[in-house]
């Protein structure tokens, strides 16, 4: 594996934490512990976009 692939690999699984993020505080804790779940999980989603942006510049 090259460093693209290494990059793709880790976008991909940032973007599935984050979805699994975001789900646990809309669907599992009704209470604050919910925004922070759902803040966490747009913040996964934040270093994917990075991760993805930085592919072919390594």
């Amino acid at each position: 594996m090259n460093k693209n692939t290494v990059l793709a690999w880790a976008t991909w699984i940032m973007i599935f934490v984050g979805l699994g993020m975001i789900a646990l505080g809309a669907f599992k804790y009704d209470e604050v512990a919910g925004y922070g779940f759902g803040a966490v999980g747009i913040g996964f989603f934040a270093i994917a976009w990075v991760f993805n942006a930085l592919k072919g510049r390594v």
